[in-house]
Formats: C-alpha cells, sequence, structure tokens
C-alpha cells in the first residue's frame, strides 16, 4: 500500500545502520588511542585526526540516513532553499569582493614588511605594528578604448544629474525633422524590496495557511515594481487510516497475544486551488497588505500566483522601458511599438498598437489614465516623425492633452469642443473611404504594402491615430451617432492605419455598449470603484483590488486573461521638453490631411428625407426624426431647426405642440 514500509526493509534498514555505528565505533576507538580499534579503526580513521573526523562525520550521516529514511529525505528536502540562497549570497559576495584580490593584496604586504622584521619574525620575535609600513592601496588601471584617439578624454563630460548615458537614435530624419534623444527622458532609480523581506513574506504565507492546515510550498520568488508574485504550489492533505493485516487466505493476522496486527496507512491528496483561494482576506491580515490578488494558475507556469504590494513601490519611468532589450526586439518587428510597463514579475511589457488594433481605457479618477494616454503618445513622438505619423486628440477637459498643441504631428489642434466631435468622426469616415480608394487603385491589401510600393517617402500613407479621453461625454451628446462612427472606424480603419485610443473615467454599460466591446478587443482597466465596473470592463473581477497610481490590468487580444502591470509614468516636465523640441524644428511641411467638418450643404439627403416624412405625417417632432433617420439629437434637433426656418408645413412650434398633444391622447 501507498505510504507503508514493509517490516522487512525496516529491519535492513536498522541491521546497516547497526553496522555503519559499529564501524564507526572502532575509528573512533583508533583515533581515542592507537591499536584499540583494530586493523578496522586505523582502516576508517586513518592514522591522523585531519583524516579520521571527516571519516567519522561521514559514517554518522550514512548511519542516521539508513536508520531514519523518510527524516532524513525531509531533511534534505527543507535544507534544499537554505542552501541555494548560501550559494547565490557566496557567489555575489565573490562577485564583489573577490577572493584572489585579499590573497594578492596580502602578498603584496607580507612582502614590503622591512628587511629587519622579517628576519625578527622569522626568528619568532614579536614585530610591532608601527615598525610595519602598510600596504601602498591596489589601483585598477583604466583601460583605453583602441578606437579612442590619443587626445581625447577617456570618459564623457559629465551630464546633469538624473539623466544617464542615452542610446544615440539617428540624428536626422525625412525633410529634416530629427527623433527626439532619450536624453529628454528622466531616468530615476528604481527602488528595490529586499531578499530577506521577501523571504519573511513568503514564510508568513506559508504559516498563515498552515494554521488552516493547508500545506503550501511558495517555490518561487518575482518581485516587480509595485507587487512581488509569490508563486505557490499546492501541498497535500494526508489521511491516516487503520488497516489490519491479513494473509494470503484472506484471514486477520494476530501477534503472541492474539491481538489483530493493525498497520497506519497514509493516504495522500492534492490541496484544492479553491481552498487556497478562499483564504485571501485572512492572508491580507497576516502580510498587512490593504489588497492581495490571487492568479490561479499563471499562465504557462504549474503554480498559483500571489501578488502583494511591496512596502516601498517603486517608478517606472519611459526611458527604462525604450531602454530595454524587449522594447527594441519590438521596434525591429512591429510597426508602432509603446511601452505599457513593467509586470508584476518585473518583466518589461510592451505593445504594438497595429496588433491591437484599438484600445479602451477605464478607471476611476485618479488611477492613471491620463498619464497613461500621456505615455503612449510620448512614445510614438520619441519614434515616428510627421511623415509617418499623424494624431488626432480630442480633450472635453481641456487640460490633459492641449499641452501638444503646436507639434507637427496634429492634423488639427486639439478639440476641446463636444459639438465638433460628431462631425469629426463622420469626416474619419470619409478620410477613410478615401484611403480605401487609394489601396484599391495600388492593388495592395493594407498600409503595409502601400507603403512598400510608395516610390518616394512623401507618397507614403502615414498612420493615423485618434485619441479620445472621455466617451462618457461624447455619448451623452449623440450616443446613436458616436456609437455607430465608432464601431464603423474600428471594424475598417485597420488596414488603412487608422487606430483608436478611448479611454474613459465611467465604465458602466450606456457608455461601453456590447458593441463597442466587441469592436475594442484590447483594453485596459485602472483601479475601478466597483467589481460590476471590472466586469463591464474586462469581462472579469480584478480591477477594483488595484492600488491605482498606474496600477492596471492589461488584456491584449492574444491572451485568455488579464496581465497586471504598472504602468509607465511620464512627468509634466518631460512632456514640455518633448513637444518644445518638435517645435522648434522647421521642417520640410507635411501634406495635410484633408479633415475638415462637413458643412449643412452636406446634409441635403437627410433634409429631404425630413421633407418627406413632414409630408407624410404631418407633423415633426425631434423624436420622429431620430427614430427614422436613425440619427442622434443633435442632428435632428439641427434638422428641425433648418425646416423651420424654411416654413415647412409640420415643423412650426406650434404644430409640434399639436402632434405631441394627440401623441399623449
Amino acid at each position: 500500500m501507498a505510504g507503508v514500509r514493509p517490516r522487512w526493509l525496516l529491519r535492513v534498514n536498522l541491521w546497516l545502520a547497526f553496522l555503519v555505528v559499529v564501524i564507526g565505533g572502532a575509528g573512533a576507538l583508533a583515533l581515542y588511542r592507537e591499536g584499540w580499534g583494530g586493523h578496522l579503526g586505523e582502516w576508517v580513521a586513518g592514522r591522523s585526526l585531519w583524516t579520521g573526523i571527516p571519516r567519522l562525520l561521514g559514517v554518522l550521516v550514512v548511519a542516521s540516513s539508513l536508520a531514519f529514511p523518510r527524516a532524513t529525505w525531509r531533511l534534505v528536502r527543507r535544507s534544499r532553499r537554505p542552501a541555494r540562497l548560501l550559494l547565490r549570497h557566496a557567489r555575489r559576495t565573490y562577485q564583489r569582493w573577490p577572493l584572489h584580490r585579499f590573497i594578492w593584496q596580502g602578498g603584496v604586504a607580507l612582502a614590503r614588511l622591512p628587511w629587519r622584521g622579517w628576519r625578527r619574525w622569522r626568528r619568532g620575535e614579536a614585530v610591532p605594528l608601527w615598525e610595519v609600513e602598510p600596504p601602498a592601496p591596489v589601483t585598477v588601471r583604466e583601460r583605453r578604448s583602441p578606437r579612442t584617439a590619443p587626445g581625447t578624454p577617456e570618459s564623457p563630460p559629465p551630464r546633469p544629474e538624473g539623466v544617464g548615458p542615452a542610446v544615440r537614435r539617428s540624428a536626422q530624419s525625412l525633410g529634416g525633422w530629427a527623433l527626439p534623444d532619450l536624453a529628454l527622458l528622466a531616468q530615476r532609480e528604481e527602488r528595490t524590496v529586499s531578499e530577506e523581506e521577501n523571504l519573511e513574506k513568503a514564510r508568513l504565507i506559508e504559516e498563515t495557511l498552515a494554521e488552516y492546515n493547508i500545506e503550501v510550498t511558495v517555490e518561487e520568488i518575482r518581485p516587480g515594481p509595485v507587487v512581488t508574485l509569490f508563486g505557490l504550489v499546492p501541498g497535500w492533505v494526508r489521511k491516516v487510516r487503520e488497516v489490519r493485516e491479513r494473509d494470503k487466505d484472506g484471514r486477520p493476522k494476530v501477534d503472541k497475544n492474539g491481538r489483530p496486527i493493525i498497520t497506519q496507512v497514509e493516504q495522500k491528496t492534492r490541496v484544492k486551488v479553491d481552498t487556497i483561494l478562499q483564504r485571501e482576506k485572512d492572508l491580507a491580515m497576516a502580510l498587512a497588505a490593504p489588497s492581495i490578488r490571487f492568479e490561479a494558475p499563471v499562465p504557462g507556469e504549474s503554480f498559483i500566483g500571489l501578488e502583494v504590494p511591496n512596502s516601498q513601490p517603486s517608478v517606472v519611468t519611459l526611458r527604462s522601458v525604450m531602454e530595454s532589450e524587449e522594447f527594441r526586439q519590438a521596434q525591429r518587428k512591429g510597426n508602432l511599438p509603446i511601452a505599457l510597463g513593467k509586470g508584476s514579475g518585473g518583466e518589461v511589457v510592451v505593445a504594438d498598437l497595429t496588433d491591437m488594433p484599438h484600445l479602451l481605457i477605464a478607471g476611476a479618477t485618479g488611477s492613471g489614465k491620463s498619464v497613461c494616454i500621456n505615455a503612449i503618445l510620448c512614445c510614438l513622438l520619441m519614434q515616428f516623425t510627421p511623415f509617418d505619423l499623424r494624431l488626432l486628440l480630442t480633450d472635453p477637459k481641456r487640460v490633459e492633452l492641449t499641452p501638444y498643441n503646436g507639434i507637427p504631428h496634429l492634423v488639427r489642434p486639439v478639440v476641446v469642443e463636444s459639438e465638433e466631435e460628431v462631425p469629426l468622426l463622420r469626416a474619419l469616415i470619409h478620410e477613410m473611404k478615401e484611403r480605401y480608394k487609394r489601396l484599391e487603385s495600388a492593388g495592395v491589401r493594407n498600409i503595409q504594402g502601400f507603403n512598400a510600393k510608395a516610390q518616394s517617402p512623401r507618397e507614403k500613407m502615414p498612420y493615423l491615430v485618434v485619441v479620445i479621453d472621455e466617451l462618457a461625454d461624447l455619448m451623452m451628446s449623440a450616443p446613436v451617432d458616436v456609437e455607430q462612427s465608432l464601431c464603423r472606424l474600428a471594424q475598417l480603419g485597420r488596414a488603412v492605419g487608422i487606430h483608436l485610443i478611448v479611454a474613459t473615467q465611467r465604465p458602466s454599460v450606456d457608455v461601453i455598449t456590447g458593441l463597442i466591446k466587441a469592436n475594442f478587443p484590447s483594453r485596459i482597466s485602472f483601479a475601478v470603484s466597483s467589481q460590476v465596473d471590472s466586469r463591464t470592463i474586462l469581462d472579469g473581477a480584478g480591477a477594483e483590488k488595484l492600488l491605482g497610481k498606474g496600477d492596471m490590468l492589461f488584456l491584449p487580444v492574444h491572451l485568455p486573461k488579464p496581465k497586471r502591470l504598472q504602468g509607465v509614468f511620464v512627468s509634466d516636465e518631460e512632456v514640455n521638453h518633448l513637444v518644445e523640441h518638435w517645435r522648434s524644428q522647421k521642417g520640410v511641411p507635411v501634406p495635410p490631411l484633408d479633415l475638415a467638418i462637413p458643412p449643412a450643404g452636406e446634409e441635403d439627403e437627410l433634409l429631404e428625407r425630413a421633407r418627406a416624412l413632414a409630408q407624410r405625417h404631418g407633423r415633426l417632432s425631434v423624436a420622429l426624426l431620430q427614430r427614422k433617420l436613425g440619427i442622434g439629437y443633435p442632428r435632428a434637433a439641427r434638422l428641425l431647426e433648418r425646416l423651420e426656418e424654411e416654413k415647412t408645413p409640420g415643423a412650426s412650434p406650434s404644430d409640434r405642440q399639436e402632434g405631441d398633444k394627440d401623441e399623449e391622447e
């Protein structure tokens, strides 16, 4: 049976352990006095203490492992982690203070002893410390690069504080537009949580769950900028039951006194994952954490992830992410790479806007939503010239995106009036149709193929990124028009390089409708107030447990579950430096994009349909025009005003009042 040791094996272990103890005792007697242990003792212990004591210790270890194999195996398993930490600490210590340097310095110090003191030391006399010359400090010569000229300085001039060595980008780009240097972005030192603190938290997690008879082992610790991920491996639920031994005939075995022989059998079953998840509040209280989050299981791993907030959160800068190798690989592979932040395990997270292809951002006030939009815009402005990328920004708050006014990437100044946004969406649809006509004439399927066929850079089709800062304000003005325009742009805009970034601080079902969610597969959720809001934006819970200040859940297209990140932080000074860099340049003028708001004359078709409705029904109202024409309130009210100016029958205020009375009756 599982977990039961046969009696004959136990006896063999005990006899072997006794034999080993006897051999060790002979060796100990041989060490105590010569000739007492006989030939066996001399063979085991040797002829000196230097060889005898290690051999006796080895004999003792072998005997204990034979007598108590299970306890020895448990001790070995539990000592793996301390041994691993000890080896890691020894390696780091050797890297910081190599042993060969100390040996070399000691040899140099001995070589510098005065000759007189050396002779007195050889004779066994004491040498006063004041007669010994102190060793000269050993310095490491700085190597000059083989490419450095003899007259050039060996080190670059000192940079101002907070600005490290920048990755040099191409100085000149198309049309005299120079890309900004990474030195414009600030570089801050990231705080790290000590290894002792993480080990103490791991011990608290294991002990807290053990108090509820839940066996768990912390197998992995991944420290991040704001939270640390602890990998929990479920243990075993151990149950012991008594079983009566039986012979071959099936009859119970009895001992000498006639009592049945009973053997204890241990049965083990794995701890259920739900059992661990139910102790979330108990773990949060034991760790003194405001909130913790489980990820069960971690994608690609065979353990449960427990995210615990750090005592000292760190800031993730845009420069640190853009200097990483992951971002450089994304630049080589992708078309519009953006830096999002770092994961709960400290890994850099980069996404490509062309793969998303549209992004929906939601979060409460002060959770970091506007900072995320600024980080995405700054990341794009650091990589692309106005010939490669154009921006269209809408900001009803008038304070978040208006600092970008004046840069050459903007199609038009930042839109701050809500009345202009709905006609602007219709203008974007018109631009999308024109781009599709250009793709059709060129015989290509998407913007990448069109730009590959372009003869000159000016003939290329630039990407167009549209940022809408507050969707709730836009939906209040014209919900039907806005929903239809956004869905049409989201469905057809990817192939022609039009990408939408929509943000809202009220993720309710009347703002983020089912049709909008279906066309925005990539979503980011910052801290929200309730679990209902989290399910609205992410189709699942979790966003209500976020810590705020850039802590977010990112749900890309290719992942079934959201991933926790600490978003990139961009300060106002960095934004101002970047905007000033583009404002101060005078490159070749960029070809304009015709996104003019359509004049009232383009509504003649709707006006004709409204006149037909007036003739058919006799009386018109805004609600009737909205229902029959499928338009929003602003356009319906504007059409009714034009019909009033034309004195169309049924459109006058008196006719409308009579019509309303008839409808009430």
